[in-house]
């Protein structure tokens, strides 16, 4: 007879080095949906401030790293402990070769029965032999492999990656947050009129907004400011973060000579505090390196100008479509920079057009549903691997 009892709930537990804000309401959508018992266990991550979990377990333990020849190696023991039939049936690991844990791990967990999912990048912007062949080799001994974006995943299949293995979670941010701030302040104009005032704000306004790193090239944003001032002498340039590069970022504003153009605002938390300045804005200028930051400008629907091409980009980048939701610029060229700055500039009806898509993008396309389809989409097949070698 058939048995009236359901199946018992997947237990899958998902490694990480930390718990950041923006992956919250991804676990706790992934916890909710039916047949699934998440748990997720996490170290530390310098620079990266863990929060408590909310709507999902979560268990955190120790990680630790050590320099290598400059290289960071991390030892995160739970992707050893977890890799047991006794604790999970289907494990998600980082898919990176800066740890020693994993290879041991894919080992315990393929010994235990444990189903075994991969989820990283599949490149690294650093790309080297030894590196390409080792995730490749990590890759060899999971049953499913996870990636953010299409391009990756594509671009693992050509190389000989097994299709029916690859699994895209997009990556996503939950935009309620963002979308209930702009409508709030959408719909008190004099409100958002009296932030201008404020702020002194009585020209266009290029907006970034992330941590200031080297590699977010922020010196070209400010070049391509100082050639589109002598059109636009109201222009300002808002850059809302901080990080190790504003002192030499003050140093070229100075040197450039607009000083009075570029505001320094330091770091800003809370979209209703974040909303007015992307509301004002014209385009959110990230010159390159842009991760999700381009996904929180475009739920603000605000068109994005960045370099072209992955190699310098996050997997994000898969959500830019050039001359529909932004512009891109050949990589390191301040005039390129300039230019596509400028037609936006111009261009109201260019610029509508680019806002409007950008806000499609964020509310249709990359959602956070369709993540979490992604993991689920991976999980099951990995639980079904699992079972035929039961």
């Amino acid at each position: 007879m058939p048995s009236d009892r359901e199946p018992k709930p997947l237990r899958v537990v998902l490694t990480q080095p930390c718990l950041p804000r923006y992956r919250v309401p991804v676990y706790r959508a992934l916890a909710q949906r039916p047949g699934i018992d998440l748990t997720v266990v996490y170290g530390t991550e310098a620079g990266i401030t863990n929060v408590e979990p909310d709507g999902f377990r979560a268990i955190h333990t120790p990680m630790r790293e050590l320099s290598v020849c400059s290289s960071i190696i991390r030892f995160h023991r739970a992707q050893w402990d977890y890799a047991s039939s006794a604790k999970a049936d289907v494990l998600i690991l980082s898919w990176s070769t800066r740890y020693a844990t994993l290879m041991p791990a894919l080992v315990r967990a393929n010994w235990s029965n444990v189903g075994t999912v991969l989820w990283g990048h599949g490149y690294s912007k650093s790309e080297t032999t030894i590196r390409y062949r080792s995730r490749r080799a990590l890759s060899d001994l999971a049953d499913a492999v996870m990636f953010y974006n299409q391009t990756a995943a594509s671009e693992h299949v050509a190389a000989g990656g097994a299709s029916d293995r690859a699994f895209v979670a997009l990556n996503s941010l939950d935009q309620s947050e963002t979308i209930a701030s702009r409508n709030a302040w959408l719909s008190d104009p004099p409100r958002l009129a009296a932030f201008r005032d404020e702020h002194k704000l009585r020209g266009p306004l290029l907006l970034f907004v992330s941590r200031l790193y080297a590699a977010n090239k922020l010196d070209i944003l400010l070049e391509a400011a100082a050639k589109l001032l002598p059109e636009h002498p109201d222009l300002t340039v808002a850059i809302i973060g901080s990080g190790s590069e504003e002192a030499p970022l003050r140093a070229l504003a100075e040197k450039l000579g607009i000083v009075h153009a570029v505001r320094f605002l330091g770091a800003i938390y809370g979209e209703d505090k974040l909303a007015p300045w992307f509301m004002c804005a014209q385009a959110f200028a990230y010159p390159a390196n842009i991760g999700l930051s381009i996904l929180h400008a475009f739920g603000h629907g605000l068109p994005v100008v960045t370099a072209a091409g992955n190699d310098s980009q996050g997997p994000e980048i898969d959500s830019l479509r050039d001359g529909f939701n932004g512009l891109t610029y050949p990589r390191g060229s301040v005039d390129g920079f300039a230019d596509a700055l400028r037609r936006i500039l111009r261009d109201p009806e260019l610029h509508r057009h680019l806002a409007a898509n950008a806000l499609t993008t964020a509310t249709r396309e990359f959602t956070l549903d369709r993540m979490v389809d992604g993991m689920e989409a991976a999980i099951r097949y990995a639980a079904l691997c699992r079972d035929a070698r039961a």
